[in-house]
């Protein structure tokens, strides 16, 4: 089984692929969202006092004050993020991610995406349990990977999922996906979550490959500010 990176033969070359090492400002920003991630996890299941949480909120209004600044030394090297850093189910450097882990098993045709997570108290739906809607999105990430092994660019056009058994929390999940028919611009995939032998959920996609030129576009936008927040 190999981990996701530049070279695994998935169609998005800029998307589910890195195509540089990281640079220190990366790697800063990945400590900076562990972080973060660590803070919305205890800030939610505190039991701090009055006089604690007030002086926390101060310090991160300070924090908060580092981050919007712009200024940058002129030998900083660009952050270069990625999808696999700003996915909101995997990103490395997006703090809502839970994260998701992903690799690849298996070679030529019989490849299949493996994704492993812990979910914990913030993603808690029923008590002691994963809620609902974060098992389905782990299935459109996991199988939104999958299909690109197809080496077609595509968007999800319809996702089902049927809950077997209740996913627990605090305890590894194992997500698996794999692109099982294409009929003209149809990607078809399927996939299930299991927690040790116990089936969680199964779930099939389907999803629709775009032109490339179309796909170049949204890129060309994003990196011009066009889909950015205004502010």
């Amino acid at each position: 089984m190999s981990e996701i990176k530049p070279g695994a033969g998935l169609s998005f070359p800029t998307f589910h692929e890195r195509s540089e090492q990281m640079s220190q400002l990366d790697l800063a920003r990945v400590e900076l969202t562990n972080k973060i991630r660590d803070l919305i996890r205890d800030a939610f299941i505190t039991s701090a006092g009055l006089d604690a949480v007030q002086k926390a909120t101060d310090f991160v209004s300070l924090a908060l004050e580092q981050v919007r600044s712009n200024e940058r030394h002129p030998r900083e090297v660009e952050s270069q993020m990625v999808f696999l850093d700003r996915s909101p189910l995997m990103g490395v450097m997006n703090a809502l991610s839970v994260p998701l882990a992903m690799s690849i098993d298996g070679t030529g045709d019989d490849r299949s995406i493996v994704g492993r997570v812990t979910f914990t108290e913030p993603y808690e739906g029923p008590p002691g349990h994963v809620h609902g809607g974060y098992v389905a999105a782990g299935f459109d990430e996991v199988l939104g990977m999958a299909q690109s092994l197809s080496g077609r660019p595509g968007l999800t056009g319809n996702l089902s999922v049927t809950y077997r058994n209740p996913a627990p929390l605090f305890v590894e999940l194992v997500y698996r996906g794999v692109c099982t028919e294409i009929i003209g611009r149809k990607i078809f995939t399927k996939g299930t979550l299991h927690h040790g032998d116990v089936l969680c959920a199964e779930s099939t996609g389907l999803f629709l490959s775009m032109k490339p030129e179309v796909m170049a576009r949204l890129f060309r936008d994003h990196e011009q500010g066009t889909l950015t927040d205004p502010q």
